[in-house]
């Protein structure tokens, strides 16, 4: 049974950090698509960042350059470190996984069969 456990969400000021974490488990992990989303009250849920099995990644243009996506498959851990923080950022984020190694859509939420429970960022002004 996949299992994802997100954590390290808070409250910050803009211009301040975070690192998400999401642990993993139940599952070959090493070999799963993973990825974080986000979903703001009244918005949809959009992909942030996403890395494949090998090490390939992706980032929705409005966090390139601030946030960084990584996998510790020693920890079966997942981050996202999360720098320059706006206030535009504050959202719940959410840690994904899919079995397949995807080509295309990594940022697309509906790709994604396992979801942990959501981690809650806000960001103030």
């Amino acid at each position: 049974q996949v299992q994802l456990v997100e954590s390290g969400g808070g409250s910050v000021q803009a211009g301040g950090s975070l690192r998400l974490s999401c642990a993993a488990s139940g599952y070959t992990y090493s070999s799963y698509s993973m990825g974080w989303f986000r979903q703001a009250p009244g918005k949809e849920r959009e992909g942030v960042a996403a890395i494949n099995s090998d090490g390939s990644t992706r980032y929705a243009d409005s966090v390139k350059g601030r946030f960084t996506i990584s996998r510790d498959n020693a920890k079966n851990t997942l981050y996202l470190q999360m720098n320059s923080l706006k206030p535009e950022d504050t959202a719940m984020y959410y840690c994904a996984a899919e079995s397949r190694r995807l080509r295309f859509g990594l940022l697309i939420a509906t790709n994604y069969n396992y979801w942990g429970q959501g981690t809650q960022v806000t960001v103030s002004s």
